[in-house]
C-alpha cells in the first residue's frame, strides 16, 4: 500500500518522474531504431567549471561526454546511470523516500555473463558507494533535477530558528517556538512552504556551538533575524534554504565564520557555490551574501582606517598559530577568481604575513553579550562586511 503524501509532495513527485521519463526515453528510441544507445552528459570536472563574473557564481562549462553502451570505455558508467535513473524513477512513482545509502544497496547486484571466448564472467553493478553517488550526480546533470527534487534523502545537518512559520508534511511549524532547540532543515527543502517571515536579515553561522549560544540569548528575536547554521561545511539543503530566503523574501544574508582559509571558503560556498557541485550553483548559491567576519582586520586592524576589535593583550591570548596546511590553503584561495577583490586580497595578505588565525569563540570569550549585542549588530549597521 502506497504511503500517504501531501499535495506539495505529490506535485514534486509527478514533476520529477515526468522529467526522468522524458529524458531517458531517448535511449529507448535509439534501441528501437537500431542506433547504439548513448547519453550526452555535461562533464563534471574542474576543467569544465568556471566562474561567471556577471552571475557571481560557479557554473559548468559546455564540454560534454558521450556515454555509449557499445563503447567498452563507457559501457559500465552508461549502465550505472541508467540503473540509478530506473531506481529513482521507481521510488518516485511508489511514493518512497530513498536515502543515498538505500540507492547504493538497491542497485548493488552481480551480473553474470560470458565473454567472447565463452568463458563465464561476473561483475558487480558497483563496488563502492562513491560509484553509486557518481551515478546520482550523472542523473542530476542529465535531467536538470537536484537530488532533493527527486526526493532523495540525506542526513539532516543544518538548523534554523527565528520569527518564521513554515509548513512541512502538512504541519505548520513556528520557528520562534522551538525552546532551546532548533528546526532541522530537511533534506528536501523545496517541499518546505514558507508561510510567514518577520525578519530583516539572515545570519548564517559556521559553527553549531556558536549558533546555539546566539539562540540561547535570543539574538534572532532582539534583532529580527533568521539564524541558521550549516554546522561547518554546509550541506546542499542548508544552502538551498538560505538561497530561498534571499530570493523569495528579499532578506540580506550575512555569514559569520572563523578567520581562517577554511571559514572563508565556507563563506564562498554559500556565495558562489562549490567546485564539485557547480552544476547546481543557480539554485544553491547566494551571490549577494556578505562576509560579516570574523576577519583579519578585526584582529589586527589595517592602516589608520580602522582599529582592531581586540586589544594587544587579547590578541595574544586569542590568536592561533597557522599551520603549514593553513598557509597552503590560503594561497590556493588567492588563485580563485571570486577572491580577486581588494578586500579579500588584503585579508589573505594579512593572514599570510601574520601566520595567525582566529576562531569565532575568541569574540565570544569577551562575553557572549559582546558577540551577540555589540560585535555582530555594529558590523551590520556600519556596513563593515566584505562582499
Amino acid at each position: 500500500m502506497a504511503a500517504p503524501v501531501d499535495k506539495v509532495d505529490l506535485q514534486a513527485r509527478k514533476r520529477a518522474a515526468k522529467i526522468i521519463h522524458e529524458k531517458f526515453k531517448g535511449v529507448l528510441k535509439d534501441v528501437l531504431s537500431g542506433k547504439p544507445p548513448r547519453l550526452i552528459i555535461p562533464k563534471r570536472t574542474l576543467a569544465n567549471t568556471r566562474f561567471d563574473p556577471e552571475k557571481g557564481i560557479l557554473v559548468m562549462g559546455e564540454d560534454v561526454i558521450e556515454r555509449e553502451l557499445l563503447n567498452m570505455g563507457e559501457a559500465r558508467r552508461f549502465m550505472q546511470t541508467l540503473l540509478m535513473a530506473s531506481i529513482i524513477y521507481q521510488a518516485l512513482i511508489e511514493n518512497e523516500y530513498p536515502t543515498i545509502r538505500d540507492l547504493y544497496y538497491r542497485g548493488k547486484h552481480t551480473i553474470v555473463y560470458r565473454d567472447l571466448r565463452g568463458r563465464k564472467r561476473q561483475e558487480n553493478t558497483w563496488e563502492e558507494q562513491k560509484e553509486s553517488d557518481a551515478a546520482i550526480r550523472d542523473v542530476e546533470v542529465y535531467t536538470g533535477l537536484l537530488r532533493e527534487e527527486m526526493l532523495i534523502l540525506s542526513k539532516e545537518k543544518g538548523k534554523v530558528v527565528g520569527r518564521m512559520k513554515i509548513r512541512s508534511g502538512g504541519d505548520v511549524i513556528d520557528l520562534s517556538r522551538m525552546g532551546h532547540g532548533a528546526y532541522a532543515i530537511e533534506s528536501t527543502p523545496d517541499l518546505i512552504e514558507i508561510l510567514d517571515v518577520d525578519a530583516e536579515f539572515v545570519l548564517v553561522v559556521e559553527k553549531d556551538a556558536v549558533f546555539q549560544q546566539l539562540h540561547r540569548v535570543k539574538f534572532w528575536d532582539k534583532y529580527r533575524a533568521i539564524l541558521i547554521t550549516g554546522a561547518g561545511q554546509p550541506d546542499r539543503a542548508t544552502r538551498r534554504f538560505v538561497h530561498r530566503l534571499h530570493y523569495e523574501h528579499n532578506l540580506p544574508v550575512y555569514v559569520l565564520t572563523d578567520s581562517d582559509p577554511y571559514g572563508w571558503y565556507i563563506y564562498s560556498v554559500y556565495k558562489v557555490g562549490s567546485i564539485t557541485l557547480s552544476y547546481e550553483s543557480e539554485r544553491l548559491a547566494t551571490p549577494p551574501a556578505r562576509f560579516l567576519g570574523v576577519s583579519m582586520t578585526d584582529v589586527f586592524g589595517y592602516g589608520r582606517k580602522k582599529r582592531p576589535w581586540l586589544s594587544e593583550r587579547e590578541r595574544k591570548n586569542f590568536i592561533i598559530k597557522a599551520k603549514d596546511k593553513d598557509i597552503r590553503r590560503a594561497r590556493e584561495l588567492l588563485r580563485y577568481p571570486w577572491f580577486q577583490v581588494p578586500e579579500w586580497k588584503r585579508e589573505i595578505a594579512i593572514f599570510l604575513r601574520k601566520k595567525a588565525k582566529l576562531e569565532i569563540e575568541a569574540m565570544a570569550s569577551k562575553g557572549l553579550r559582546f558577540l551577540a549585542f555589540e560585535y555582530i549588530p555594529r558590523k551590520i549597521e556600519t556596513g563593515d562586511w566584505i562582499v
